[in-house]
């Protein structure tokens, strides 16, 4: 079977043509994609999602009894709105997710106990949002404003902004010694 006279013209063409050697190079690889931070992204949106539903202003919020607040008598009421908005530097975290009450409260009591020591001012405790408690509400949150309240180094403590946490922490203003 003889070829097309295509191929023939360019047969013709490259008849005098050497391969190229092969080059000693690596070929270019292209960066890893950054992996997406799912739940972070899923967190956000629940805080942005809270944040539009929840109280307009805190006086609000203190007067439904949903956010977790408290100022110790004596106080301005204003130690709590510069708490809230990030006033003081969190210097320390307590994470309470998966613990019961009786732990938590060991806990809590231990944590303040070395903050104190160390002469901290502002903390954040973490208690979660209750999502995998049986009823799905935050047991701990509740305890954690008595517990808190209870403490005589405790000068204030409030919800959390979205960003430390939000409906899921708390911070907490301590003594300064």
């Amino acid at each position: 079977m003889s070829s097309p006279p295509e191929d023939d013209d360019f047969r013709r063409a490259v008849e005098g043509v050497a391969r190229l050697a092969p080059q000693r190079r690596a070929p270019a690889r292209r960066a890893a994609a950054a992996p997406l931070a799912r739940q972070r992204r899923l967190d956000e949106r629940a805080a942005l999602a809270e944040s539009l539903r929840g109280p307009v202003s805190l006086d609000d919020a203190l007067e439904c009894g949903e956010e977790l607040a408290f100022i110790r008598n004596g106080y301005p009421r204003d130690t709590l709105r510069k708490l809230r908005r990030g006033h003081w530097v969190v210097e320390a975290n307590l994470d309470l997710h998966g613990m019961n009450r009786i732990e938590a409260a060991d806990a809590v009591n231990e944590f303040l106990r070395r903050c104190r020591a160390r002469r901290l001012r502002c903390v954040r405790i973490v208690h979660g949002r209750g999502l995998g408690s049986r009823n799905r509400e935050p047991v701990l949150k509740g305890k954690l404003r008595k517990w808190l309240a209870l403490r005589d180094e405790v000068l204030a403590f409030s919800q959390a902004p979205a960003l430390h946490g939000g409906a899921g922490a708390a911070l907490v203003l301590l003594k300064a010694s």
